[in-house]
């Protein structure tokens, strides 16, 4: 698969010094680049890219002017750029993937790089399953169809990531990079490999943003990713003990057994 990206930025030395990296990752494309927010809109809309790098400050229409010109139907990924990180909230809230910071870290920029490729496969591998899912339904033999009930209500989507906010920088953590998570008073925290990151978040809130199907409560100040569980080891009164594949160890708790169940079935 190949990200199809555009550039936007007012600065010339700018927008080479993004399309020269853009230059090194063999799955990406870079199908234009433009100077201000006009050209923007218009190469936007004729060349539909899966991906935009987009400077906050430009002269005539800013980042998020350009953004409303587009419409968010239309829009596609967007990474923004920009000196100033007093846009990063803002930019977070209008859905933007990510956001970088000028002078941008080569480290940084391409893990937003990595981020934009994973988040535009799951778009696209969604998109065909509602679309295949579209087609069994339209073969349905009427009397079928009128004998459903009617739809429940889809869940709300999962959180795909988290803003964290300390000593003066904003960055964002993938919900699948995350090993396992623990309270931490007003707080949480989130273990991602050999670093910690505090959220300031309830583990209540936590464990329904989170995909059920990859997260896992084992105790009222634990939550932890399935996919990092390399054994379970039983303890006592139906409790366990969880080694993760990094040698965490972590204590399950009776009162969250039902969940290990339905998680894990006959297995345990």
């Amino acid at each position: 698969m190949t990200l199809r990206t555009l550039v936007v930025d007012d600065e010339p030395l700018a927008r080479r010094g993004i399309c020269a990296r853009l230059q090194r990752v063999p799955y990406v494309e870079v199908v234009g680049d433009c100077e201000n927010g006009r050209e923007a809109v218009d190469a936007i809309r004729s060349l539909a890219p899966d991906l935009v790098f987009l400077d906050v400050q430009m002269p005539g229409l800013d980042g998020f002017d350009v953004l409303r010109a587009v419409g968010a139907a239309a829009m596609p990924s967007v990474i923004f750029v920009t000196a100033f990180d007093e846009h990063a909230l803002r930019a977070f809230d209008v859905h933007a993937l990510d956001y970088l910071l000028k002078p941008i870290d080569d480290d940084r920029f391409y893990q937003a790089v990595e981020r934009a490729y994973t988040h535009h496969a799951q778009r696209r591998d969604s998109a065909v399953g509602r679309r295949l899912s579209a087609l069994l339904t339209d073969v349905k033999p009427i009397a079928a169809r009128q004998e459903e009930k009617r739809p429940i209500p889809a869940p709300s989507p999962a959180a795909e990531r988290f803003v964290i906010k300390t000593g003066g920088r904003i960055f964002f953590v993938k919900a699948e990079e995350i090993d396992w998570i623990e309270a931490a008073g007003d707080y949480v925290c989130l273990h991602v490999g050999v670093q910690s990151h505090l959220l300031r978040e309830t583990m209540a809130a936590m464990d329904e943003r989170l995909d059920p199907h990859r997260f896992l409560r084992i105790h009222r100040s634990t939550i932890v990713n399935a996919e990092r569980i390399r054994e379970l080891r039983a303890h006592y009164n139906g409790e366990y003990r969880m080694l993760l594949h990094d040698g965490t160890e972590l204590k399950t708790s009776r009162s969250y057994r039902d969940r290990l169940q339905a998680f894990f079935g006959d297995t345990l």
